[in-house]
């Protein structure tokens, strides 16, 4: 059981919680332009949290394979506004989605508690950013660029090659000035992945306890879903709770979703099932 520490709460991650999906891009591959007008954006939030999210993930750019980047100074435009917003008016855990230094110092000055970085903090002056402060972070992997990461990835084993990964990385952070407590994991899924790296990690996910860090795990309506049932992004909802549903079995501490509902009361049978081996 891993109790994590923020600003205003000690969460106890005894059984899966699960992180609402919040977009304000106009790119992003499931929900692009939806929610990228603050009111909307806060609305988006508050019904998330009435689903029962504990964490709303905010995102500034979109990470799709062949995703553009944007500048450090578009990104804060549309990322600040709605942080501040959200911690204002809801009672729930903002996790703000960025790999930019510049980004992450400005999220946390105005009350981002969770810190979810595609790049584990290996972009100039990240870790530096995290060192300096309370604030947890989620360390994922990723094989390359989100411009390019979809081009042919290749592993001997990858959960193997993730692992190793999340122990280099782990030391660096800890090296650094990081307190390991602070630390979470994401093997990135759809990161740098064929759909068969997918389900191998999927499968094996219950390794990375080795590691003794809290898991977080990201799946929802991702390629991997659509390659096994040919469906559209739009109708992968069955395949997504079944996703959480097997990572939460496998021992998952976070489910990042964009339909919180269903996934609520999907952990809801999780929970009961395993109660009795809690």
């Amino acid at each position: 059981m891993y109790r994590i520490k923020f600003s205003d709460r000690c969460l106890v991650l005894k059984t899966p919680q699960v992180m609402g999906i919040l977009n304000v891009t106009p790119d992003s591959f499931s929900d692009g332009g939806r929610f990228n007008h603050i009111d909307a954006a806060l609305k988006q939030a508050e019904a998330m949290a009435q689903a029962g999210a504990t964490f709303v993930d905010v995102g500034g750019e979109s990470t799709r394979p062949g995703a553009k980047a944007v500048s450090a100074e578009e990104e804060l435009e549309r990322v600040i506004p709605v942080i501040e917003k959200i911690k204002a008016n809801l009672d729930v855990l903002v996790s703000l989605d960025t790999c930019k230094s510049e980004v992450m110092a400005e999220g946390i000055r105005v009350g981002a508690d969770l810190i979810n970085d595609v790049k584990a903090l290996t972009a100039p002056g990240a870790i530096d950013v995290l060192a300096n402060c309370k604030v947890p972070v989620c360390l994922m992997h990723m094989q390359g660029e989100p411009r390019t990461m979809q081009t042919a990835p290749q592993y001997d084993d990858v959960v193997s090659e993730v692992r190793h990964f999340f122990e280099d990385r782990i030391d660096a952070c800890v090296n650094a000035g990081i307190e390991r407590s602070r630390i979470l994991i994401d093997p990135g899924f759809g990161f740098g992945k064929t759909p068969d790296h997918n389900y191998q990690l999927l499968n094996r996910l219950d390794h990375f306890h080795e590691l003794d860090r809290p898991i977080l795990v990201g799946l929802s309506r991702k390629s991997m879903i659509g390659h096994v049932l040919n469906k559209p992004v739009e109708e992968r909802l069955v395949g997504s709770i079944a996703g959480a549903v097997v990572a939460a079995m496998k021992g998952c501490h976070i489910i990042r979703v964009h339909d919180v509902s269903e996934t609520v009361e999907a952990m809801k049978i999780v929970n009961a099932t395993l109660k009795e081996t809690a």
